[in-house]
């Protein structure tokens, strides 16, 4: 087997409008670590994604973010307030469900449709669904 000593694994996110798709990232409390005109470097928590200037429908409509938060219903009701307000056409949130695996999630499609799970992990919950 092939050790390669790996640090990092970045994916890259498709973007309608490229603009708009980075402010919504940085609305939601990413940093922008690196950008030139077709693609930004974006962290938060210590994890990063590029988010790129390049959008295939099929490829948006089929990617998916999971992101660990430490309270999700804040998070949904500081993001409804933020789409409230117009800036990111096509961006939408749902209420916050509790999954089966054991997480309560809100779903988030960004700008050009990308999928976020925002999930707070109640360990409790999961561990008793894993034995029934």
């Amino acid at each position: 087997m092939i050790d390669l000593h790996a640090s990092d694994i970045r994916t890259f996110v498709p973007a309608r409008d490229f603009e708009v798709s980075r402010d919504f990232y940085v609305a939601l409390g990413f940093v922008v670590k690196w950008s030139d005109a077709n693609m930004a470097l974006l962290e938060v928590a210590n994890q990063r994604f590029y988010l790129q200037r390049y959008y295939v429908k099929d490829w948006a409509d089929n990617s998916m973010l999971h992101i660990s938060v430490a309270d999700v219903q804040t998070c949904f009701r500081d993001i409804t307030e933020l789409l409230a307000t117009g800036r990111f056409p096509g961006a939408r949130v749902s209420e916050p469900k509790q999954e089966q695996y054991g997480a309560l999630v809100t779903y988030i499609w960004d700008p050009s449709g990308v999928l976020l799970h925002l999930a707070q992990w109640d360990v409790d919950a999961g561990a008793a669904r894993a034995t029934k």
